[in-house]
């Protein structure tokens, strides 16, 4: 078990306050189990964040057979990104714990380089650190394609909302719900849980409610609010690749295929670029403090 490592330190984080633990192991020998992973993550039990993430070489994770190969744009000695919900279940994609991870792989001295690749299940995904420090970083994500997979229906309490299906590298049902304020956005519920369609989410799906784009002046060419509730988690302050599914299905309902969005989320506010190539999020990243795990603090459940 992870927790019962005396020397396992851990960095706490987050990315527009979507937080992480993070968890130093270069050659994959921690066992993060779905029991350990979630009580890490357990907000009244653990240390509390939205994930876990294992910061491991690409090629020691494929030698202990936690992945079966690389996967696309991802080199034997990159730096990969092993990403778990707070619920213990493997995601493919985070796109604020991407910031989150090059933040602290920069911040620590395991790179050099400002710009650099790091890997994910959905691929490799290359990032610009445009400034750091021990507490602080401005990051890009490169975040490939966001490609929309047709329509579906969420139901939130009882209210069912209808958006596009936008496959991040991780699934997403992006809603732009027609003459929703910011004001009425931040009004809505969701501590009934959400219905999706098993049928088009066999494996789940993170949900985003938008407000309309309106144009705006402020560094991007339209803004808009979003909430968010992420499969294996719930609700949580931002959502990475929920960001740029929702970036996406925005310029849809605008009838345009690429264009810069500045949106906001409880947490904060990422730009996100969508181009017919692939799509860009920056946005800020904090390491907020830093541990060490006692051994048998999980014991008594």
């Amino acid at each position: 078990m992870v927790t019962d490592t005396d020397a396992l330190r851990f960095v706490k984080g987050h990315g527009t306050q979507n937080d992480f633990v993070v968890l130093a192991d270069p050659a994959a020998e921690l066992d993060l189990d779905v029991a350990a992973v979630a009580a890490i993550c357990d907000r009244q039990r653990g240390i509390g964040a939205d994930g876990l993430l294992r910061v491991a070489r690409a090629v020691a994770l494929v030698e202990r057979g936690i992945l079966e190969q690389l996967p696309d744009g991802v080199r034997p000695d990159d730096w990969f990104m092993d990403y778990r919900n707070a619920d213990g279940s493997i995601a493919e994609m985070c796109g604020n714990g991407v910031r989150v991870f090059a933040h602290y792989v920069r911040a620590t001295g395991l790179t050099d380089t400002d710009t650099f690749t790091v890997g994910s299940r959905a691929g490799g995904r290359p990032v610009i650190v445009h400034s750091f420090d021990d507490v602080r970083a401005d990051v890009t994500v490169e975040m490939g394609q966001a490609r929309v997979d047709g329509e579906s229906e969420a139901r939130v309490g009882e209210i069912t909302y209808r958006g596009a299906v936008v496959d991040v590298g991780n699934p997403h049902l992006a809603c732009v719900v027609p003459d929703l304020t910011p004001e009425q956005l931040a009004a809505l519920d969701f501590s009934a849980g959400v219905t999706i369609d098993p049928a088009v989410f066999p494996n789940g799906t993170n949900l985003e409610l938008v407000t309309p784009a309106q144009a705006t002046g402020d560094g991007a060419d339209w803004s808009a609010h979003m909430r968010v509730f992420e499969r294996g988690v719930g609700e949580t302050r931002s959502c990475g690749t929920g960001l740029v599914a929702a970036g996406k299905a925005s310029l849809g309902v605008l009838g345009e295929d690429s264009g810069s969005l500045h949106i906001s989320v409880p947490g904060g506010s990422v730009i996100v670029t969508i181009t017919p190539d692939g799509a860009t999020l920056r946005g800020p990243s904090m390491l907020v403090a830093e541990g060490r795990f006692r051994p048998g603090w999980s014991d008594a459940g």
